[in-house]
């Protein structure tokens, strides 16, 4: 009985170690991002900054892996009412997997989790005005994602100081989704 126990409980242990296994947080293989990818949550430690109106709601919509190292990185948000798409180059910085782009002050970013064929964890910080704000973003392949990933999302903010009420969930939320597919973002998609 106890030999049975002990398989049990190793085969438990290997099982969650393989669950695991495909996580990445460091030394990403940036190719391996490319491609599109949906909003799921945004968070904040300045909430007015993500809300509905909010200079930093972006709604990514994919990301290209360049072979200077930069990222292409293309989205899109509300203007005055319209659709308006956003495209940046997005440079890497001295720290390796550092990405720095001037939008709305300075902003540097990393990718703090990833599975590559699932989803990523975004992690910036925004400097305007000698105001410094922390933004994470929640970005999957599929428009739905499992419980325990947006708890761990949680988990994250919240070791970083931004608390569960500043967690915004907006996969339902993208006020350009007609955008999606379109002509134009198949044609630069393909490049």
């Amino acid at each position: 009985m106890k030999l049975l126990l002990l398989c049990l409980g190793l085969t438990l242990v290997y099982a969650h170690h393989q669950g695991s296994h495909d996580v990445v947080t460091c030394n990403l293989d940036m190719s391996q991002i490319s491609g599109e990818w949906h909003n799921i949550l945004l968070a904040s430690d300045v909430k007015e900054m993500i809300e509905e109106n909010g200079t930093m709601r972006l709604f990514l919509e994919y990301i290209q892996a360049l072979d200077n190292s930069s990222l292409l990185i293309k989205c899109h948000k509300k203007i005055d009412g319209a659709c308006a798409e956003l495209t940046f180059i997005c440079d890497e910085t001295e720290e390796k997997g550092v990405y720095s782009v001037t939008y709305e002050g300075y902003n540097t970013f990393r990718i703090i989790e990833a599975v590559y064929n699932e989803y990523l964890i975004l992690y910036a910080l925004n400097f305007n005005n000698e105001e410094k704000t922390q933004l994470m973003g929640l970005k999957a392949r599929n428009p739905d994602v499992r419980p325990e990933l947006k708890k761990r999302f949680e988990e994250l903010g919240r070791n970083r100081g931004i608390p569960q009420e500043n967690i915004l969930d907006v996969s339902e939320d993208d006020p350009c989704s007609e955008l999606r597919g379109s002509p134009g973002a198949q044609d630069s998609r393909s490049e």
